[in-house]
Parts: C-alpha cells; structure tokens; sequence
C-alpha cells in the first residue's frame, strides 16, 4: 500500500466531489489513521466512539450519515454491524494504484461496484515503507531496564513499564498495537515525572501547618 499516492488521488478527487463537505474528509481521515494503525488490512473492524473522538465529531446522527454517504459514494464500503459487542466493519478503497479508483463524476456509482477493482492489491507497493512498519519491541526486560538506566531512572520504574505492557501484549489503551517502545517508554517517564512533582507538591502542603499558633499569646495586645 503505497498511501502517499493514496492520499495524493483521494486529496484531488476531495477538490472535483461538490457532495462532500469539512465533516466527511474528517471523517475519511479518521478511517485513513485507524487503516493506517491497523497496517492497511483489506478489512478492519471500528469502534464508534473512537472514531468520532478522532474525526472530531460529536453527534452520532451526522457521524452515521456521513459514514453511509462516503460509502455510498465510493471512498469506503461500510459494512455496519448490529452486534454490540462486534465493531462495523471497513473496507478502504484503494486511490493511487495501477487499477486507480474511478469515480463517475455524474454520482451514478455505487461502492459495490468499484470494489472489485478498487481493492486490487499493489503489489509492487515501496519496500520500504512496510519495514518502517514492524513492529520495535524490546527484546527481553534488561533491555528495557538499561533505556531507563541511561535515563537515569531507577530500574523499578523499567520493571513497571515492561510489566504493565507485557501484561496487555503491548498495546496503548489494551487496543492499538505498539511500533516504537522506546516512544513509550519515554512518554512513561514523563508521565512519571509529572505524577512525582505533583506528589512532591502535595506533600509540601501536607506537611505546612497552617494553623499553628503561639501557645504564649498576649491576649493584651490589639488585634
């Protein structure tokens, strides 16, 4: 999947498509970042809230309208699920590639008829591009500890780390896949950081005794 081009063919057909307005490129660009995060499946499974979250939009009526119009329109096939505990399902067609998407400008196609082939495989698609795609994981836990080390960070902070995303077969939030840990880890330690200064901070209030007084008052004085 070459989604430079991609982007570049879908971008244009955005300028000629009169139909879509700001809510349905946003939205396009959510499913664009979660086929993106999910290494451009054929097919990948969405959750409703966070792809609102994502493509910033805040009512669910809007939301599914402007799912079923790109849909309609040919930008994805939306294969909406009634199963609460099973996501609806997105197909991504492809823009860009040796078997490019054509959309009839008169409004006549429908996404059911270009998926065949618009979901063409690109076959000869940039090498290098899937290797900066796999996966950067520690190899075991002194690796992990030896980042924090030349962080100067104690190595029970490591053993955290290390535990806590083994434990949720390193995944952000136990859902999108982790590419880069030594990202995450240093965002661990910010994190950190932050939760020590603000113990630090409390413990400085905590330990001010604001009402302490002078047993050996002399009550004779004015206020």
């Amino acid at each position: 999947m070459n989604y430079i081009k991609h982007l570049n063919a879908v971008f244009q057909q955005f300028a000629k498509d009169s139909r879509l307005n700001p809510t349905h490129i946003s939205l396009y660009i959510a499913l664009f970042q979660f086929w993106n995060i999910n290494r451009f499946p054929e097919t990948f499974y969405i959750n409703r809230e966070e792809v609102m979250k994502m493509a910033k939009i805040g009512s669910k009526a809007t939301y599914h309208r402007c799912l079923k119009n790109l849909s309609d329109w040919s930008y994805i096939f939306y294969m909406p699920s009634h199963n609460p505990y099973k996501g609806s399902q997105i197909k991504m067609l492809k823009f860009g590639t040796s078997s490019e998407t054509s959309i009839d400008t008169t409004y006549g196609t429908s996404s059911e008829q270009v998926l065949g082939q618009a979901l063409v495989p690109n076959i000869n698609s940039n090498k290098q591009i899937e290797n900066n795609n796999k996966r950067k994981l520690p190899k075991n836990e002194n690796e992990v500890l030896d980042f924090f080390k030349k962080r100067k960070w104690p190595s029970i902070e490591g053993k955290k780390f290390f535990n806590h995303y083994t434990s949720i077969g390193w995944k952000l939030g136990g859902k999108i896949k982790i590419f880069d840990w030594q990202a995450s880890a240093e965002n661990w330690i910010l994190k950190a950081a932050e939760i020590k200064k603000e113990q630090t901070v409390k413990e400085v209030f905590q330990n001010r005794d604001n009402l302490k007084t002078n047993k050996n008052k002399d009550y004779g004085q004015p206020l």
